[in-house]
């Protein structure tokens, strides 16, 4: 697989650990009803339309350093292949 596929692989399973984590957090914090339907309570509705409509610079210093967690993932993983490339440069 060449660099961008496997950047590609890499990133995408990222994002879907990002998105799974979320949906399990999300679900959590809801009540799952007999019908099988899912519902947000009150106050996640109103916290979360809030940050929807919130520029990052916005956002509180908590909520900020939340997403930079989130974005150091990403750049662990472009961190670690731009190393690949590197020693793969190197011992050839």
């Amino acid at each position: 697989m060449d660099n961008t596929g496997e950047l590609r692989e890499v990133l995408a399973n990222l994002c879907h650990e990002q998105w799974s984590g979320w949906m399990k957090y999300l679900f959590e914090k809801g009540t799952f009803n007999i019908d099988g339907t899912w519902t947000m309570p009150a106050w996640a509705v109103e916290r979360w339309t809030l940050q929807v409509s919130t520029s990052y610079d916005q956002l509180s210093e908590d909520e900020q350093d939340s997403d930079l967690a989130e974005a150091e993932k990403f750049v662990a993983v472009l961190v670690d292949l731009v190393n690949k490339r590197r020693r793969r440069t190197t011992d050839e």
